[in-house]
């Protein structure tokens, strides 16, 4: 971690690098989740521990919540362009697993 800048005793401007950003997104259709765990070895799904599939995403190093209801949680990105990859590869896992409303 960066050191901050110090004078007189109190912190004047502390240095800082992003590590993660959190953002969330609609994908407005309901998801299979129990479909989708099945067919990716990169996605867990336990409905009784949590209510949605954690999607892990190795480059760029992300996980991702996927929702019955199609939202998206997004953790672990250090860019917005990493989030934008991140979602895009999660779409191509799930494309095929949308219920019909």
């Amino acid at each position: 971690m960066a050191k901050a800048k110090r004078g007189k005793g109190r912190v004047l401007r502390p240095d800082f690098r992003v590590e993660n950003i959190v953002a969330s997104a609609d994908l407005g259709v309901d998801l299979d989740l129990y479909s989708i765990a099945k067919a990716s070895p990169d996605i867990d799904y336990e409905p009784e521990q949590f209510p949605g599939a954690i999607c892990k995403i190795h480059e760029p190093k992300t996980a991702l919540l996927l929702f019955k209801n199609g939202k998206i949680i997004c953790t672990g990105a250090k860019t917005e362009a990493d989030i934008r990859r991140a979602i895009d590869k999660a779409i191509k896992i799930i494309r095929n697993y949308t219920l019909a409303s």
